[in-house]
């Protein structure tokens, strides 16, 4: 046993003797603040208890007779009302954060397999670029933009992972501000070649088509996990 439990124990000892001496009318009040200080040295319930038995091994003969016995249990149970009530809260609190723990798991799960997807997408993409470069060098600004506008959703979806890997914490709503103008502006370069492409063949507007439903579904995507993520911040 450490001197500060050394300490505590004799306290708790001299306190309740003085308890006792007051008669069965005396206040609990020092029961209460004992208890609040074997929450603060983090005792537990059988740490409190076995105080309390040493305490009532060192007391005169008549106060351990029944009434003396009774008015020391009810002085101990008052201690341990402090202890109870705050190891419960904590429990309490560490089935929340569990809770809250395995949901965000799911969160980033489900956010790594839309980057996945991302990823794929891409890699269709710079097929698509290839067979745009074929018809000339009208494309070619239009193509540098939609691959600066990639590199940076790539940029902001790892920054997203690892916020989540760094302790859970919270997301800036701007963060998702400029993740949804990234997605819009992928999609309006899509619109854009899915214009000047009008004339060429059927096989490129089908690839530009899939990435326009794929750059919808994951705007929807990380909203949603914005906005529950937000929720359980909040709560």
């Amino acid at each position: 046993m450490n001197h500060k439990l050394i300490r505590f124990s004799r306290r708790y000892a001299a306190v309740l003797r003085e308890h006792l001496s007051q008669g069965p009318r005396a206040s609990l009040q020092p029961a209460r603040g004992l208890g609040r200080q074997a929450v603060n040295l983090g005792l537990e319930a059988l740490d409190l208890a076995r105080m309390h038995e040493g305490a009532l091994a060192t007391l005169e003969a008549s106060s351990r007779q029944a009434e003396g016995i009774t008015q020391a249990q009810t002085f101990f149970i008052e201690a341990l009302t402090a202890v109870e009530r705050t190891h419960g809260a904590a429990l309490e609190l560490q089935a929340r954060l569990h809770q809250a723990n395995q949901a965000l798991d799911r969160r980033t799960e489900e956010l790594a397999n839309s980057t996945r997807a991302l990823e794929k997408s891409v890699i269709r993409r710079k097929s698509t670029e290839q067979a745009l470069k074929t018809s000339g060098g009208h494309y070619q600004k239009l193509l540098e933009e939609s691959r600066g506008l990639q590199q940076h959703l790539r940029e902001l979806a790892q920054q997203i992972l690892r916020t989540q890997e760094n302790k859970r914490k919270s997301m800036s709503h701007d963060l998702q501000d400029e993740i949804s103008q990234a997605l819009l502006g992928i999609n309006a370069r899509v619109l854009t070649l899915k214009k000047v492409a009008a004339h060429n063949e059927q096989g490129l507007r089908r690839e530009i088509a899939s990435a326009e439903r794929l750059v919808e579904d994951s705007m929807h995507s990380i909203k949603r996990f914005a906005r529950e993520f937000r929720k359980r911040h909040e709560a």
